[in-house]
Order: C-alpha cells, then sequence, then structure tokens
C-alpha cells in the first residue's frame, strides 16, 4: 500500500492512469458532464474556493473519523455514490466495490441501472450495501423491484431525483456512446488496444441492465434498453415519495436535491436523509455548483435528518470542506472508477485510502478530533 500510494497519491494520478487503461468511449462516458461542462467544472472551483482556517497549539490530538449513519458505523464519512451502467466504465465494477466496501467499513449504492443485480451485490457488501432507485412509473414493476432490493438485504433506498429527463451529453454522443453498447469497427479496436479492460470485459461479459431485463423475456438489449428509457424516470413527485415511504421500510434518502424548499419536502413526506447533488454536472449545466447550494439546505435541515453530499469530490480536503458547510457524510463516484481504471479491482480501496488519509491529514492541521468541529473552521 506505502507503494501504491508514492505511485499514486492523489485520485488526479489515479485518473491519468485510467485515462490511458480505458477505451476512449469508457472514459467519455465516465469522464464527461452535459451539455459544455460548465456545470461540472463549477462543482471543482467552488469547492477550491472553501477554505478552512488552522487552529493550532493543541499538542497531540488523534482525530477520529468514526461516523455512525442510519445505526450502521463506518471508517470516515466517505461513500461511493451510484453509477448507472457502470460495467462499461469497469467491466465487473460493482461487485469490486462491494467487496471493498464492506472490508473498508463505507457505503456502496447500486444504481437500479448497474449491470449486475442487487440479489448478485447484496451478500456481498453486506449492511454497507444501500440500493438507488430510478422511480419506475409502473406500480406492480415497483413493488417487485422494492420486494428485490428488499430480498437481498438493503435497508436503505435512495431515491434520485435530479433526472426528470435524460440530459443532453454531447460529449458522449460524439464518442459514439450507444446503451446498449453497439459493436462497431471503432468500438473494437478502442477495446483491443486496451487489453486489461477487455480481459475484465471477457470475465463478465457485455453491459446489461441484468436488474431490468428480467422485465422482458427474451428481450434483446435494445429492447431492454428501450423498456428503461419507457419505465423507469420521469414520474417523480412527492406523492411518489410518500407513496414509496408507504412501502418501504427501511431508510429513505432523496438524492438531487438542490433547493431548501425541495429539501424540506422531501423531510415532509418521509425522507430519512437529504442527499445534496447536481448528479456530478450531468443533468443540467446551468446548475448551481452543489457545495454552493449545500450551506442554505443545511441551515434548513438543522439535525432533523442527515445532510449527504456529492458533486466535485477530488480528495480529502474536499470532503472536510463539504463537512465544514453541514455535510453529515461525502460521497465520490467519479474517484473510485478512476481506481477502478487505474489499479483493477484494487483500485477501489486505494482510492478510499487516499479521501480517508486527506481527510485525516486535514483534521490534524486544523486541529480538529472529530469531523463535526470543521464546521468551526470554514475561513
Amino acid at each position: 500500500m506505502a507503494n501504491l500510494m508514492d505511485r499514486f497519491p492523489a485520485i488526479e494520478d489515479l485518473e491519468r492512469r485510467a485515462k490511458r487503461r480505458l477505451p476512449h468511449f469508457s472514459w467519455e462516458y465516465l469522464a464527461s458532464g452535459t451539455g459544455d461542462e460548465s456545470a461540472m467544472h463549477r462543482n471543482r472551483s467552488a469547492l477550491l474556493d472553501v477554505e478552512l482556517l488552522p487552529q493550532l497549539m493543541k499538542g497531540v490530538i488523534e482525530p477520529d473519523t468514526r461516523t455512525t449513519l442510519f445505526g450502521v458505523e463506518h471508517a470516515a464519512p466517505i461513500g461511493v455514490a451510484p453509477f448507472g451502467m457502470s460495467g462499461l466504465i469497469w467491466p465487473g465494477a460493482d461487485q469490486a466495490l462491494a467487496r471493498t466496501a464492506r472490508a473498508r467499513g463505507f457505503p456502496h449504492v447500486l444504481s437500479t441501472v448497474a449491470t449486475t443485480t442487487p440479489e448478485d451485490v447484496g451478500p456481498l457488501a453486506g449492511d454497507m450495501g444501500w440500493f438507488q432507485l430510478y422511480p419506475p412509473r409502473e406500480d406492480a414493476l415497483r413493488s417487485d423491484l422494492l420486494d428485490r432490493v428488499e430480498g437481498a438485504a438493503y435497508r436503505t433506498l435512495v431515491i434520485t431525483a435530479d433526472v426528470p429527463k435524460g440530459s443532453r451529453r454531447e460529449r458522449q454522443r460524439k464518442a459514439h456512446i450507444r446503451v446498449p453498447p453497439k459493436i462497431t469497427p471503432r468500438l473494437m479496436w478502442q477495446s483491443f488496444t486496451h487489453p486489461a479492460w477487455s480481459m475484465a470485459m471477457v470475465r463478465n461479459g457485455i453491459p446489461r441492465f441484468r436488474t431490468i431485463e428480467r422485465y422482458i423475456d427474451g428481450a434483446s438489449l435494445t429492447a431492454v434498453a428501450g423498456f428503461v428509457g419507457a419505465s423507469l424516470g420521469g414520474s417523480l413527485s412527492f406523492d411518489y415519495v410518500a407513496e414509496v415511504r408507504a412501502r418501504w421500510t427501511g431508510n429513505i434518502v432523496v438524492k438531487g436535491i438542490l433547493d431548501p424548499a425541495d429539501a424540506r419536502r422531501s423531510i415532509d413526506v418521509g425522507a430519512d436523509a437529504v442527499w445534496v447533488s447536481n448528479h456530478g454536472g450531468r443533468q443540467l449545466e446551468a446548475s448551481p455548483a452543489a457545495i454552493s447550494c449545500l450551506p442554505a439546505i443545511a441551515t434548513e435541515i438543522g439535525d432533523e435528518v442527515p445532510v449527504l453530499f456529492d458533486s466535485g469530490v477530488r480528495s480529502g480536503a474536499d470532503v472536510a470542506r463539504a463537512i465544514s458547510l453541514g455535510a453529515d457524510f461525502v460521497f465520490a463516484g467519479r474517484p473510485f472508477y478512476f481506481g477502478l481504471g487505474a489499479l483493477g479491482a484494487d483500485g477501489a480501496g486505494h482510492a478510499y485510502e487516499i479521501l480517508y488519509d486527506g481527510l485525516l491529514n486535514v483534521m490534524h492541521q486544523t486541529g480538529c478530533v472529530r469531523p463535526a468541529e470543521l464546521r468551526e473552521r470554514t475561513g
């Protein structure tokens, strides 16, 4: 591990290596935003503008990052955000992430449109597994999906609110990314010239919406993709969340909130936590940076329910910045996939170590024993 940290001490180091090891179409799917990508870049610049004021000469301190969320203790307030079509980025991604999450003690959120099923991933993640729901429009489909998720021992459900419609991802279109992947000479060449990714694909198979495909007997990958577009999302409302609340006995998190009024209404209809996010800059190019919206939402909610955060996180310092502005727990998506792309299955653990070690260092530098004390260090 020490040698890995010497070679790849920052998430950006993993990012550079992942870009070399992943086929172009896979890299573009992972790294791109929507539109002119201004929201994605705004996430980063706004995070970098958050300053923390050191409080010094406290003698020896031993920071304790342990954080309890929904009754489960985690080693640090750091988790893996959901990523759709995860196997297109790195084949077997969710299995590797779930195993690492269970071993290291951090939450792993499996997407409805991941390339494996909750039945396969849930046992690997154990009590670190969460499930992200793109709301099915049909009650029967929703009920069956929730039964499956519950049967796979998931106890936390993340309802994604910020995808009322698929976004315009021009960069992905230029890369000829299709769901499902269309086998073309261009794609075959990009795969052939990236052998680590190709071997992982051979072991895990072509990416498919495995959670959803059982609802279309004998359908082609194209038909399954069409079914996903026609049957998931676009119907979410606060009444819908209330209906899920009446059905789901575990925890409910509403993800993609930027407006304090939406945060308040989410709690009113039964949310157990609110997740501040702009989908990593992948939905609305004109959206504000998620970190800019965090303080007002944290003020609105107070201590009623936990406030979760993602969008633009690339370091332990970013985790500290989000906590300083009111987040109770911080999630990252791309950093973990950079790790997988750079180092294979072992890369997820190294990405976590970078974020964890960085958070510890910031707490030492600012004189904080507990993460919540970072809220007293905003400059």
